[in-house]
């Protein structure tokens, strides 16, 4: 190996590992800011719903796609928000293309009949998808207020009662609140994302809107001022995530958000890992997307301060960190061959001490979410430490796949919205077997998701004639984490 390639190759690998080592010093101030807030004791004004002049006018928004296995689950459990039913509207944005446009009719019509004001409105094509939905059912909405509700959502009968309360304050365009999960326990791919998901919902919306700093809107389970919708510039389908890409430019018109930790909103998390694939590639490339649309509107902002200005690009470089976590794992074997060719450089190899640091900063950050939902007893700290490192080595294995979702998004490449299938599983005994929406195909990322396993596994032998030891842990996660994406894809297709 020439020293032109090798000095590439650690130039690389040292850069990914500063950029990892920023975003874990990013998440641990937010880790202080979610600490300190939660010490504090937040007033705020309120409407008082007891008062018939205050309460306000609330449309809800249920936007669907092909929902076959859900739609009936969700209709009834809507029907059930406890509102006045004079300052309450529902639409159901169905922009279905089988069968269940017709059930969903159906169970539509039935609830008008009950007194509900309820509507099914029907587009000619998906334009603009999701974000086009929303905003055709924006244009005939009564409500001033618009809660949004994706399809595996169950909402409770108080919901509305605890969250538009909030707008009291005229600058509060947004109340978001966090997910929960009703079949977190299902296996292992659904503990290990709702892990991820209570982090974000806690540590980094807490953290995040405690100092003031930009949130976004999850894209569900939140509540908009129709006003701050439109100010905005309403919504618009040129990303995978129009959710956020609406949120900043929100906040960079000076609109307040507001997160309740405390709200509750139960979902369903995909089960099958397809499914997590399609909704990762989503969520990953349209982070990257809304960096490259938005990233100098924040930097060159004049209303907001330099901290907020730095969190605000970290959280829009969320999704491109699993870019320089694969550059990192993927130039680990070949920097641990240069450690023992060159001993000179020896010294350069300090640098990989930035990734054992970030790793215990995230260790730490993460247990601090994980206790304030599942408690933090001596068992509990045991589970957590297992769950880590489980979720640890799965994000190494879906490193490629969210890689190529996010270079697809900073380099300008459209792709269709592709929607995650839901299941309707509610219990350990449901199955997914047979669901008509789930994708037929084999990914071609399976191929070297498997080349990779086998790569990783020859870092793990490579350190017995080196005598070098000191990546095995990761080499053996990395082997583990591509190991369990590969298989699970494999039976996902039987």
């Amino acid at each position: 190996m020439g020293l032109t390639i090798t000095y590439i190759i650690i130039a690389i690998y040292s850069i990914a590992l500063v950029l990892i080592f920023f975003y874990s010093l990013a998440q641990l101030n937010l880790l202080v800011n979610y600490l300190w807030y939660k010490r504090r004791n937040q007033e705020a004004p309120k409407y008082n719903l007891l008062d018939p002049k205050e309460i306000p006018f609330v449309t809800i928004q249920l936007p669907i796609y092909n929902e076959e296995y859900v739609v009936e689950r969700l209709l009834e459990n809507i029907a059930k928000i406890e509102y006045p039913s004079s300052k309450l509207e529902i639409q159901v944005l169905d922009d279905s293309t089988d069968d269940s446009v017709h059930d969903t009719a159906k169970r539509i019509e039935a609830l008008k009949e009950t007194g509900l004001d309820i509507s099914h409105i029907r587009r000619e094509n998906r334009s603009g998808y999701k974000a086009g939905a929303l905003k055709e059912g924006l244009k005939i909405a009564k409500g001033d207020f618009i809660a949004i509700f994706d399809a595996d959502f169950l909402p409770d009968a108080d919901w509305l009662k605890k969250t538009v309360i909030y707008f009291k304050d005229e600058e509060i365009g947004v109340v978001q609140t966090r997910w929960g999960h009703i079949n977190r326990d299902y296996s292992t791919l659904t503990r290990i994302q709702a892990f991820a998901l209570d982090a974000h919902f806690t540590l980094e919306q807490v953290g995040r809107n405690a100092k003031g700093h930009f949130i976004n809107f999850n894209g569900t389970a939140g509540i908009w001022r129709k006003e701050c919708i439109l100010d905005a510039g309403n919504w618009e389908g040129d990303t995978l995530t129009e959710d956020l890409d609406l949120s900043y430019r929100a906040q960079l018109k000076n609109w307040k958000f507001k997160y309740l930790e405390d709200v509750e909103t139960p979902a369903e998390l995909p089960v099958v890992i397809s499914a997590a694939r399609s909704q990762q590639f989503r969520w990953n490339k349209g982070g990257a997307e809304n960096f490259r649309k938005t990233v100098l509107s924040v930097i060159t902002s004049r209303n907001i301060s330099f901290k907020t200005k730095f969190h605000g690009v970290m959280h829009l470089l969320n999704s491109s960190m699993f870019l320089c976590v694969f550059i990192v794992a993927f130039l680990s074997i070949p920097m641990l061959y240069i450690k023992n060719m060159y001993g000179h450089l020896g010294w350069i190899f300090e640098v990989t001490s930035f990734f054992v640091v970030s790793t215990i900063i995230l260790f730490v950050c993460y247990w601090f979410t994980y206790k304030s939902i599942q408690g933090s007893s001596f068992d509990n700290f045991v589970d957590y430490i297992k769950l880590f490192f489980t979720f640890f080595s799965v994000a190494l294995g879906f490193s490629l796949h969210n890689s190529m979702a996010v270079l697809e998004g900073h380099m300008g490449k459209r792709s269709e919205f592709v929607r995650t299938p839901k299941f309707n599983i509610n219990s350990l005994t449901d199955s997914w077997k047979g669901n008509k929406y789930l994708t037929k195909k084999l990914s071609p990322n399976m191929i070297l998701e498997a080349m990779l396993m086998i790569y990783f596994l020859f870092g793990m032998y490579s350190a017995i004639p080196l005598n070098d030891f000191g990546l095995f842990p990761f080499h053996f996660m990395l082997f583990l984490g591509f190991g369990f994406v590969f298989f699970n894809s494999l039976t996902a297709k039987a």
